[in-house]
């Protein structure tokens, strides 16, 4: 075994989970099956350990101004406690990551957090100290990611299974808590930083823990535990992006506006590659990121070749799955704009033969 683990390694080897790399971590891909595990959330609430997500802590008088600067969506619209989601782009306007923001509660020891995807980390630690650095700005900028464990609640009871647990004083905020925003609260004693945030499409709720503390608050839970793969089959039915294969700076560069994430990327803010999406914006693209699901049997995967009825090549499938919800396979692709409206046929190239397949608008799921 190589790479980093999160802290419940050793709980989860104990449960019977397979193991999976991913981001340079050794992380649970499944416990039940992933079809089991994708029905609790949908049906009821299942819990994850994404620990290999990062945290990176911002603060001081320039914290505001340099999240501003390094982030596509308006950082001083948010109060203490709120959070929003943003890309992470370069000068030419290329996503190099999606992140969620947080304003933290004033309780909190630092300012802001971000949290990067699984082994970016260290490479935005950098990018944020660098750019401090060149632009001469006072905050302190610390990475976190091993002093913090992550767990996700997801599903339809997620409220209510989290209440259990919750210090009795604290109830009520957890109900009044709106999307989007966390509270500091005490889950079996342990003081976590508690967000109404998901990777989903559920209600559910992330729980920032401390390293130490994250196996007590785990057995707090009594529900499905779940794994990667479930987590991506949920992400793909609501065509939520996957950072390093929807997108990826070096083998599939794209800006906010293909991957249909445009509505983070405010124009009227000064961040790094605001003038080329502003060219962007006002030129139009060719291509965006379109669903679609496969009308012959069949499983569309990474990789695959996306092609209209003549047999021309017009895409790649970026992810692809067996809904669970729907029982049937759907995927994404970056296709031509011509093929984005819903219903139009297409093929889809899976183990060297064309399928018949449609697109469809996103989400899959309405939820």
């Amino acid at each position: 075994m190589t790479g980093r683990t999160p802290p419940l390694h050793a709980v989860h080897e104990d449960r019977g989970a397979k193991f999976t790399d991913f981001g340079g971590w050794e992380m649970p891909v499944e416990f039940e099956s992933i079809r089991t595990e994708h029905r609790a959330v949908r049906d009821s609430a299942g819990i994850f350990d994404v620990s290999h997500m990062g945290e990176i802590e911002v603060s001081g008088p320039d914290a505001e101004r340099l999240l501003q600067r390094l982030t596509t969506n308006d950082v001083t619209a948010l109060d203490p406690g709120q959070a929003q989601y943003a890309m992470i782009t370069d000068e030419d306007g290329t996503i190099l990551d999606d992140t969620v923001v947080y304003d933290l509660p004033a309780d909190r020891d630092a300012d802001y957090l971000f949290i990067p995807n699984a082994g970016h980390d260290e490479q935005l630690y950098d990018r944020w100290v660098d750019h401090r650095d060149e632009w001469g700005l006072d905050a302190t900028v610390e990475n976190r990611t091993d002093d913090y464990a992550m767990l996700a609640l997801q599903g339809p009871e997620a409220e209510e299974r989290l209440l259990d647990p919750v210090a009795e004083s604290q109830r009520t905020a957890i109900c009044d808590l709106s999307r989007f925003s966390a509270i500091t609260a005490s889950v079996g004693g342990v003081v976590c930083l508690i967000a109404r945030t998901g990777y989903t499409g559920e209600d559910g709720f992330e729980l920032i823990v401390p390293t130490e503390s994250v196996e007590t608050v785990w057995r707090e839970f009594d529900c499905q535990p779940c794994g990667l793969g479930a987590r991506d089959t949920l992400r793909i039915e609501m065509g939520f992006l996957l950072s390093g294969q929807d997108f990826d700076p070096e083998d599939n560069p794209r800006n906010p506006y293909e991957a249909g994430v445009g509505f983070t990327v405010k124009l009227d803010t000064e961040f790094v590659g605001r003038d080329a999406l502003e060219r962007v914006d006002a030129e139009g693209v060719e291509e965006k990121l379109t669903g679609f699901r496969l009308v012959d049997r069949g499983v569309p995967r990474q990789g695959y070749t996306v092609q209209d009825l003549d047999g021309e090549a017009i895409g790649t499938v970026t992810s692809g799955t067996m809904s669970p919800t729907l029982d049937k396979p759907i995927g994404l692709a970056y296709l031509p704009v011509e093929y984005r409206s819903p219903g139009v046929n297409v093929q889809v190239v899976v183990r060297g033969e064309p399928k018949k397949a449609q697109t469809q608008a996103l989400p899959f799921l309405d939820r």
